[in-house]
C-alpha cells in the first residue's frame, strides 16, 4: 500500500494506491502545522477503532510525502541562524554575487532578502588551487575558534564553502570533523555540490543549511506520529528519498510539491503514447508548468528569491496565479491579479472568512462553479459575498460587477499562457505539437481559454485531475544524482577518459543510494555538461555514443547556430542513478458509453460572448467513448472544467478527458 500526500498552500491531498483499487481525499491545509491535515488526512483513512480522533496505520503502508515546508521557510526567511564558513577574503561573495541583472537600466533595483547577516560570513586562513593542490594549509586553531563563535552567536546550522574544494574537500572535511561537536548541522559544498562557480556552489550550500534544522524539525515530528512506517520524500528531481535523509539534503525539496504534478503527468503520458506534454498545475496558489519532450526537462539553472540553486531539479515555471489569487489595484486604477494568495485561511471571499476577492470568486461569480457541489459538497460557495464584493470592485473600475470578474479572468490566463510560452516558445519548442495536461483544482475552469490562446491541439485532464501531484508521489522511485567537475578540452574530450570517469562516479552514487534505501534494480542515466571551447555558460545533454552530436543540435535549437568543426570544453560530469520498482497499474474501464450522456441539469454561465444557459455533467457518470460538445461544465468532487463552444471532448479507458478543438 502506498498513500501520497501533498501539502499545498490551499489543500493537503491524499491518494491510496492498493490491491483494492485508488481512493483520494482533500483537505484545507493547515499552514501554521502541516502535520495537522496530514492527521486528518490519516484518521479518514485509517480511524483507529478504538480511539476518536486517531488512526492505526497498517504496517504494509508506505508513506510519500511533498512538502513545501522548506520553501516556505526560506521565502519567508525563517530558517535557521546559519553561519557561513569560506575562505579568508572571500567573506563577501554572497553580497556581490553576480552582475548580471534581470531589469538593467532599473536605477530603483531592489536586492533579495538576505539570508544571512555580513556579520555572520566568517574567513578562515586555508588555500587550495583550482587543480586541488594545497598552497595554504588549513589553520591548526580554525575550528577551535569557530566552535567559540557558534556558542557565542548561537548559531543553529554552519554552511562551508571553501575555495576550490570541488577540486580537494580536505580542508572542507577536516572543518565538519572539528565542527561535529557541537551536534548542530554541518553543510560542506563538496558533498552538496561538488562544482566550480564560486557564488552558486556557495548559495546552493547555504541554502542547505539555513533549511536543514527546520525541515528537520518537521519530518522527525511527523516521523514520531507515523511510528515504523517508512516515509519517503519528494524530491525537486523528481525521485524520492527516505525521510531520515532529508535533513541533510534539506535544498533537494525546495520543488518537492509541482515535482510530484509533472512526474505523475509524465507517467500518464507515457501510458497514453504521448511523448510531448505541456504539464499545466494550477492550484489554489500557484501555477505550475513543465515541457516533457519524451522525458521530463531538467535544469540546473534555478533560483529561489533571487539566489541560484545549481542542483538538478525537473525544470518548472512557477507563477503566482491560482484560484486563491488576490485581485488588487495599483496607485494608477489598474487591476492586478497575485502573487499573494488568500491560501486555506481566510480563503477566497465565497468560503466564508475572506475579505479579499479571488480568481475562484471570479468564476463563482461568472457561474463557472456550482455553489453546492464544491469539494463534493464539503464546502458551500456563499455568491452573495461574491455579488456585493464584485460590483465595489466594478465601481472602483468604473466596470460592471461582470466586466471586472471578465477582467480577473483574463488577467489571470494572460499570466499563465505567459507562463507556457516561457517553457515552449522561448527555448524554441512549439506549443502546438504538445498535449496540453490540465491539472490541479483550478486549471479546469482555464485550460480550453489558454489552448485557444496559444493554438494547442489538444488538452487531457486526467481522472485525478484535482490530486494527480500526490498520484505522481506516490508512483515515483528513490532516485539519487551525482556530480564531479571533469575539466577537458578539445583532443581531452575522449570517450575512454569519460567512461572512466563516468564509472567511479556511478559506482560512488550507487553505493550511497542502496545505503539509503532498500536493495533493487539500480536504473542509471548519465549526462554531460558542454560547451564551445570559450563560451562562459555549458549545455547539459545526455551522455551515449551520440554525445557530441546531441550537444550541436541542442544548441541549434536553443541559439539558432551549432559549429560542427570547433573544439569542445567538457566542465563536469552527472549520473541520475533510481531504484526501478514496479509499476503501479491504473484502473481501466472497458465498458463503452454508446451514447452522448444527458446533463444532470442547466446554469447560466458567462462565457467570452455573453451569457448562456449550457449543460452540467457529472464526471462519474461519464464512460470510455462518451461525447460531449461544448460548451458545457463537467464537475467531480475536486475539479470542475469548463468546455466552451470551441472544444468538444471524449473519454478514454483511463477515463481521462481528450479535449480538441472542433
Amino acid at each position: 500500500m502506498k498513500l501520497g500526500i501533498d501539502t499545498g498552500g490551499t489543500f493537503t491531498d491524499f491518494i491510496l494506491l492498493s490491491d483494492r483499487g485508488i481512493t483520494t481525499y482533500k483537505v484545507s491545509s493547515t499552514p501554521e502545522d502541516p502535520g495537522q491535515a496530514i492527521v486528518a488526512g490519516l484518521c479518514h483513512f485509517f480511524p483507529h477503532p478504538e480511539k476518536a480522533g486517531c488512526f492505526l496505520l497498517p504496517e504494509e503502508l508506505e508513506i510519500i510525502h511533498g512538502t513545501t515546508v522548506g520553501t516556505n521557510a526560506f521565502l519567508q526567511r525563517k530558517g535557521a541562524r546559519t553561519l557561513l564558513v569560506t575562505t579568508h577574503g572571500f567573506e563577501d561573495v554572497l553580497i556581490i554575487g553576480r552582475q548580471n541583472r534581470a531589469t538593467l537600466y532599473d536605477l530603483q533595483i531592489e536586492r533579495a532578502a538576505e539570508i544571512i547577516g555580513r556579520e555572520d560570513c566568517l574567513g578562515v586562513r586555508e588555500r587550495i588551487l583550482w587543480n586541488g593542490e594545497i598552497q595554504t594549509p588549513l589553520a591548526k586553531s580554525a575550528g577551535k575558534r569557530l566552535r567559540r563563535i557558534c556558542r557565542k552567536k548561537g548559531i543553529e546550522s554552519v554552511a562551508v564553502c571553501l575555495l576550490h574544494s570541488y577540486a580537494n574537500d580536505e580542508h572542507e572535511k577536516e572543518l565538519a570533523d572539528e565542527l561535529a561537536a557541537l551536534e548542530i548541522p554541518v553543510s560542506i559544498s563538496s558533498a552538496v555540490l561538488p562544482e566550480f562557480r564560486e557564488y552558486e556552489r556557495l548559495t546552493t550550500t547555504l541554502i542547505n543549511a539555513y533549511l536543514a534544522p527546520v525541515v528537520a524539525f518537521y519530518i522527525n515530528r511527523l516521523s514520531q506520529k507515523l511510528g515504523e512506517n517508512p516515509l519517503y520524500i519528494q524530491q525537486s528531481n523528481g525521485g524520492i528519498l527516505p525521510a531520515e535523509t532529508i535533513g541533510e539534503r534539506a535544498v533537494h525539496t525546495v520543488l518537492s510539491g509541482p515535482a510530484g504534478g509533472v512526474f505523475g503527468a509524465f507517467l500518464l503520458a507515457r501510458k497514453m503514447g504521448r511523448e510531448k506534454i505541456i504539464t499545466f498545475d494550477m492550484g489554489g496558489t500557484s501555477t505550475d508548468v513543465s515541457l516533457c519532450d519524451g522525458n521530463p526537462t531538467l535544469t540546473r539553472d534555478y533560483s529561489v528569491d533571487g539566489y541560484p540553486l545549481r542542483i538538478q531539479v525537473l525544470d518548472i515555471h512557477t507563477v503566482g496565479a491560482g484560484g486563491g489569487s488576490i485581485a488588487w489595484m495599483d496607485q494608477g486604477g489598474l487591476l492586478h491579479i497575485g502573487p499573494r494568495s488568500a491560501g486555506a485561511n481566510p480563503g477566497p471571499v465565497c468560503y466564508g472568512k475572506g475579505g479579499e476577492l479571488t480568481v475562484t470568486d471570479a468564476n463563482l461569480y461568472l457561474g463557472r462553479l456550482l455553489d453546492d457541489r464544491f469539494l463534493g459538497g464539503k464546502i458551500f460557495l456563499d455568491s452573495n459575498r461574491v455579488s456585493s464584493k464584485m460590483e465595489a470592485l466594478g465601481e472602483l473600475l468604473g466596470l460592471s460587477a461582470r466586466q471586472a470578474a471578465q477582467g480577473m479572468i483574463r488577467l489571470v490566463n494572460i499570466g499563465m499562457a505567459k507562463a507556457i510560452r516561457a517553457v515552449s516558445l522561448e527555448r524554441g519548442h512549439d506549443p502546438k505539437e504538445f498535449s496540453l495536461f490540465s491539472f490541479g483544482g483550478a486549471s479546469g475552469l482555464h485550460c480550453c481559454e489558454l489552448a485557444e490562446e496559444l493554438g494547442i491541439n489538444e488538452i487531457v485532464v486526467p481522472a485525478r485531475a484535482g490530486i494527480l501531484s500526490a498520484q505522481g508521489m506516490a508512483m515515483s522511485d528513490p532516485m539519487l544524482d551525482g556530480s564531479q567537475s571533469l575539466f577537458l578540452q578539445g583532443e581531452e574530450v575522449e570517450k575512454a577518459v569519460l567512461d572512466a570517469s563516468f564509472a567511479k562516479l556511478i559506482a560512488t552514487t550507487r553505493n550511497e543510494l542502496l545505503r539509503l534505501c532498500r536493495a533493487g534494480n539500480v536504473g542509471t542515466e548519465m549526462f554531460i555538461d558542454i560547451r564551445y571551447q570559450g563560451q562562459s555558460f555549458e549545455l547539459s545533454v545526455a551522455y551515449d555514443d551520440y554525445f557530441r552530436q546531441r550537444f550541436h543540435d541542442q544548441h541549434e535549437q536553443l541559439f539558432g547556430y551549432s559549429l560542427p568543426d570547433a573544439p569542445l570544453e567538457v566542465v563536469s560530469i552527472r549520473c541520475r542513478l533510481s531504484i526501478v520498482r514496479p509499476e503501479q497499474a491504473l484502473p481501466e474501464v472497458f465498458e463503452q458509453g454508446t451514447e452522448a450522456p444527458d446533463p444532470d441539469g442547466m446554469k447560466l454561465v458567462t462565457l467570452a460572448n455573453g451569457s448562456e444557459s449550457i449543460g452540467i455533467y457529472s464526471r462519474g457518470r461519464l464512460l470510455p467513448g462518451h461525447r460531449i460538445d461544448g460548451p458545457a461544465l463537467i464537475v467531480d468532487d475536486y475539479t470542475t472544467v469548463l468546455l466552451t463552444a470551441s472544444f468538444y471532448l471524449v473519454v478514454d479507458r483511463l477515463l481521462n478527458l481528450l479535449i480538441r478543438p472542433n
